[in-house]
């Protein structure tokens, strides 16, 4: 079983020593045990797109992605907090808090890329990365001239996360794939492909219990980053994806999430999925920067769901492919001064344990 060999897999900082640009150090075990190295930068474009599409760039990513309200929508700021908010919040603290030092950092590396129906379909093949049922064997729209996450071009250059997201416009399909590579020579291999349909009302098993997806904890990935656009515009309308190091959470996961992967925590420290909300009476205007006020507001309204292990605590989208752009906007470390004692745990319910035999929903 999955599960096994996620709970015998060993639990690895890659970069406890991450730097303070924005951008990520590496994350940890993130699907199932399996360790994330880190991520750079390469010049080489694997893109498969046919020579009639050489022209096409990727266009920008676009939301909200799903016609229906989805978890991640909902307005918490009047809700009450946890019963045992101040004991998770107290032992996560004690267990070293926040990754990368306990300071909360901004990784800007994964992009979202836009499709139509011109952009060419392509199958892959599946790596060791891929899990039955769990992820989607099927092909995904691969734009010319896009990216995965921490590359230039298509090639995984750096065996980092290598997320590809493509959001097809006209079919509402939002294609989420973890360590993604398309050679130059065209070949494309990948791991775990999680296909959301954005005409779909979701249960609150999303794509099924005990089931990953692109995100170890089984959310969807783009709609909880925010984006320079929603920065500059001056409100972010949803929660936000967050990430710790795997030695700093129990095994197992409460609702929304619906999987969890590798942990060696306290029995008192968090589960995968656990809903953080920043507390109401947090000063945000003493925080550095416009955008940093814009980003804890949200918090305080939306709050903030742990989707996978790492070190680089917050997630936002790339400015690639965004109109805005980061610099002068947000720093990586403009909510260095958040810290774990500043925020209080929301109630979704029991823990459920980690089984990894996933169930697909219909």
């Amino acid at each position: 079983m999955r599960v096994i060999l996620s709970i015998l897999a060993s639990v690895v900082c890659l970069a406890c020593n991450a730097p303070s640009s924005m951008s990520p150090g590496g994350d940890e075990p993130g699907r199932n045990g399996t360790l994330d190295a880190s991520t750079g930068t390469s010049s080489s474009d694997g893109s498969t797109a046919s020579s009639s599409d050489a022209a096409m760039t990727a266009m920008p990513g676009v939301g909200p992605y799903f016609e229906h309200p989805m978890f991640f929508n909902t307005d918490v700021s009047q809700l009450k907090k946890a019963n045992t908010s101040d004991q998770m919040i107290a032992a996560l603290g004690s267990e070293g808090g926040w990754g990368n030092g306990n300071v909360m950092q901004i990784d800007t590396e994964i992009d979202v890329l836009s499709a139509d129906h011109t952009t060419p379909m392509k199958s892959f093949t599946p790596t060791g990365d891929f899990f039955s049922p769990d992820c989607d064997l099927e092909p995904m729209p691969v734009p010319a001239g896009g990216n995965v996450e921490g590359e230039t071009g298509y090639v995984c250059a750096s065996d980092g996360d290598c997320h590809l997201i493509v959001y097809q416009r006209e079919t509402k399909q939002l294609y989420e794939m973890w360590r993604a590579n398309i050679a130059a020579s065209g070949t494309f291999q990948g791991g775990c492909l999680a296909v959301w349909d954005g005409t779909k009302a979701y249960t609150s098993a999303l794509r099924g219990e005990q089931c990953t997806s692109a995100d170890a904890a089984g959310f969807p990935i783009a709609p909880l980053l925010f984006t320079a656009d929603e920065v500059a515009a001056g409100h972010i309308d949803h929660a936000i994806r967050f990430i710790l190091p795997n030695n700093r959470g129990q095994v197992g996961f409460v609702p929304p999430a619906t999987h969890g992967t590798s942990t060696t925590g306290s029995s008192s420290a968090p589960y995968y999925g656990v809903h953080l909300r920043l507390r109401a009476n947090y000063p945000v205007d003493s925080l550095p920067s416009e955008g940093a006020k814009v980003v804890a507001r949200a918090m305080q309204k939306y709050g903030m769901y742990q989707a996978d292990g790492g070190n680089i605590a917050l997630t936002a989208q790339s400015d690639r492919h965004t109109t805005a752009k980061w610099a002068g906007l947000l720093g990586a470390k403009d909510l260095a001064a958040l810290q774990v004692s500043d925020f209080e745990v929301i109630d979704h319910g029991s823990h459920i344990p980690l089984t990894g035999d996933c169930t697909r929903t219909p």
